[in-house]
């Protein structure tokens, strides 16, 4: 099975265009492809119907994509003050039990974290816990829009520390003429001082997006194989 777990270094990493190119890139690859959002935030009620921001998205850079979720929740706060103010609680066993429930449905799942190891969830339960417990490799999505080197390189060893398998890291959100030597040295550095692979660097995306747009560029600027560990021969012709 072709799944993975995404992350966001901090809350304002963008990671849903890598989602939804990433799974749109599998799908149009071949591979059916399915995302698990344990957690969203920040939903709305149109026309009597719940819409979660980020599923929609993923839905209009391609319908075909299988959608999943565990807890909506409306308030746009972290998932443990929003889901204190509806007075729920965030499961571990209800995320697990989700998880293992359609994890076999789909040649490829993406799981669509919260952004940021250190999110607590409910009492005892933080994000890296719910990575841990999935049992996924993490695919780490770090933003070049205010970026903090320091806190990169310590939230890619604390993941390595605990017992994460990180897979990567995909720079988000980067200018395609970069004067800034503190961006322009920042992919080196980070996998000098982590040991870990920067899989792809990505310009900034709107939500407006042509979709094909989105999947060419994750075919020219990603490292499809190296993120799912496969060799896909479509790729190779």
């Amino acid at each position: 099975m072709l799944n993975l777990y995404i992350t966001g270094a901090d809350e304002h990493s963008d990671k849903i265009f890598v989602t939804a190119g990433l799974t749109a890139t599998m799908n149009s690859l071949g591979y059916s492809t399915g995302v698990y959002k344990p957690i969203e935030t920040g939903v709305e009620i149109l026309n009597n119907f719940v819409q979660s921001p980020d599923i929609a998205f993923i839905k209009f850079v391609d319908p075909y994509i299988k959608t999943y979720y565990s807890y909506l929740f409306k308030s746009k706060n972290s998932p443990l003050l929003a889901a204190a103010a509806e007075n729920i609680v965030i499961e571990r066993n209800i995320i697990l039990r989700d998880f293992q429930n359609i994890q076999d449905v789909n040649e490829c799942l993406v799981v669509d974290g919260v952004s940021g190891l250190a999110s607590p969830l409910s009492k005892n339960f933080l994000e890296e816990d719910m990575i841990k417990c999935l049992d996924l490799p993490l695919l780490m999505v770090v933003s070049a829009k205010n970026p903090s080197l320091n806190n990169v390189i310590l939230s890619i060893n604390h993941a390595k520390e605990t017992g994460i398998n990180m897979r990567g890291v995909i720079l988000n959100n980067y200018p395609q003429k970069c004067d800034d030597v503190n961006l322009r040295l920042m992919p080196r550095l980070i996998e000098e001082y982590t040991e870990v692979k920067i899989l792809g660097i990505l310009p900034e995306f709107t939500k407006n997006i042509n979709p094909n747009d989105l999947i060419g560029e994750m075919l020219n600027s990603v490292d499809i194989e190296g993120v799912f560990q496969l060799r896909i021969a479509k790729l190779q012709m």
